[in-house]
């Protein structure tokens, strides 16, 4: 994310405190200190690009089902292509959308108010919310029609889950803490406790990741027409799913300050994408909650 100048920054381009002064560029890079399109002002074509990359995840996802089925409408496999593709088109639009937004103004020295990411966030948090309750609201319609069948599903709610939700809350536990050191100033602390929290989070993913392979390959827990289990089984998939690819992009975002971090960036008076990262990965974790008491413990037990 910065060069290797950032990590040694001399007293010449540097306060008493190690913080960047106004001018130092701390060798940051990609693709010019200015952001892009040049002659916009504050505007940016870096969320755009984002957003389209994003997008390309629903339509790749579409085309896949429209390539299934014994008379497919498209290709079997440009479903797949063009998730792949976007997926480049969105880790470039994140990549540029973070440097000039974080990156770049921490090194340029700017301070100024960012209240308004934290609301951004905010809000960001909110259209969450609806997303994850359209999916719930389905799991509830099926909850209470003639096509649960609980007889047929496999033990959801086991050992795996529970050592795997143990593992999240306590990553949401370092997180704090990390933040907490920051804000104290005992750098050290938290740079080893933002990264515990984002090992703590590529094992929980690992463990989802065993999970589905024991229900698909073991259980055959699958979305089959005709196989008693599609209904639920796209409910199931849909929401731990979706929770998953936030739980994925929660850990790009801890890599990316983890990795800001080492290069001695952060300081008590600036901490705005710590604030931000620390929200988005507590609301994830309080999603994962009401998902296990909903999804795993709703559907092992009757109420």
């Amino acid at each position: 994310m910065v060069g290797p100048k950032a990590a040694g920054m001399s007293h010449d381009h540097a306060d008493d405190g190690g913080h960047a002064l106004p001018g130092d560029d701390g060798g940051h890079h990609l693709p010019a200190v200015e952001d892009w399109p040049k002659g916009f002002g504050e505007a940016s074509w870096w969320p755009f690009i984002t957003a389209v990359g994003a997008a390309g995840f629903y339509l790749g996802a579409a085309l896949l089902i429209l390539g299934t089925g014994e008379n497919p409408l498209v290709p079997r496999m440009t479903g797949p292509a063009v998730f792949i593709g976007t997926t480049f088109v969105f880790l470039l639009g994140l990549y540029g959308w973070v440097y000039h937004a974080f990156v770049k103004a921490f090194w340029s020295g700017g301070h100024g108010d960012n209240s308004g990411l934290r609301w951004g966030m905010i809000l960001f948090l909110g259209s969450e919310i609806a997303t994850f309750g359209a999916g719930f609201v389905y799991y509830f319609f099926i909850r209470g029609s003639a096509a649960w069948q609980p007889e047929l599903y496999p033990e959801l709610f086991g050992s795996l889950i529970i050592a795997n939700t143990t593992i999240l809350l306590i990553s949401s536990v370092t997180l704090h803490f990390a933040h907490t050191s920051l804000l104290k100033g005992n750098r050290e602390r938290f740079v080893g406790l933002l990264g515990l929290t984002l090992l703590l989070g590529l094992i929980f993913m690992g463990g989802q990741v065993y999970e589905y392979y024991e229900f698909i390959v073991h259980e055959g827990f699958v979305v089959l027409p005709g196989s008693g289990q599609s209904v639920f089984a796209s409910a199931f998939y849909g929401l731990t799913g979706l929770h998953g690819l936030h739980v994925t992009l929660g850990a790009v975002l801890l890599a990316v300050v983890f990795i800001r971090s080492l290069f001695g960036q952060y300081s008590p008076e600036r901490h705005t994408s710590i604030s931000t990262v620390s929200m988005y990965w507590h609301f994830v974790d309080a999603v994962w909650v009401f998902l296990v008491v909903v999804i795993y413990v709703g559907g092992s037990y009757s109420f």
